[in-house]
């Protein structure tokens, strides 16, 4: 029921996109509704947090924290964004991750994150057309998110995409879409 649903709200973003492309408080809807969808599906992907994880450290500095939401333009959002969804899509895409999860959940997860990218690009692309923008800042903030999303890569290889990192990482990508959350927020007019 989740799946279906988080597709129907898919399908809903891509024909809306073409009718109102430019329109931010859209954007900031359509990503809100997406994001709450994303965060259910990582939730019902893997359930409850295992209890023999609890120990395990990851030490991760928050993305929040590598990228301070008070610096960015509406540019820089966007790329922020596209950038962070690509990033855990590339993430959740790696056939080593544990297969435990539900994988009807996980494939939807990973649907609904390639639509959300597309959206972006869409948005960002007629945005680009009618706005001057700072490719250095876009390219630093780029570099800021590879960087952040490198150390969890880097984890889950040396974990050996143990049942334990993946469940670490799931909870991490939970932050990030809280940050994507308050990211979003900085779209609305």
């Amino acid at each position: 029921m989740t799946t279906l649903s988080f597709l129907h709200i898919c399908l809903v973003l891509l024909f809306s996109t073409k009718t109102s492309s430019v329109d931010s408080n859209m954007l900031h809807f359509q990503q809100n509704k997406v994001n709450q969808a994303s965060l259910q599906l990582l939730e019902k992907m893997g359930g409850q947090f295992p209890v023999q994880c609890l120990n395990e450290n990851s030490n991760f500095i928050s993305l929040q924290n590598v990228l301070s939401s008070r610096e960015f333009q509406k540019e820089s959002v966007i790329v922020a964004l596209q950038e962070i969804l690509q990033q855990i899509f590339n993430i959740f895409s790696k056939s080593q991750l544990q297969t435990a999860w539900d994988r009807s959940s996980m494939d939807a997860f990973q649907n609904g994150l390639h639509h959300q990218i597309e959206l972006l690009k869409t948005w960002f692309n007629e945005e680009k057309k009618m706005e001057t923008t700072y490719p250095q800042n876009e390219d630093f903030t780029i570099l800021k998110v590879k960087k952040y999303f490198h150390v969890i890569d880097n984890f889950l290889k040396e974990k050996q995409y143990s049942l334990c990192a993946s469940e670490i990482i799931r909870e991490e990508m939970r932050r990030c879409f809280l940050f994507i959350d308050q990211l979003t927020k900085r779209l609305k007019n």
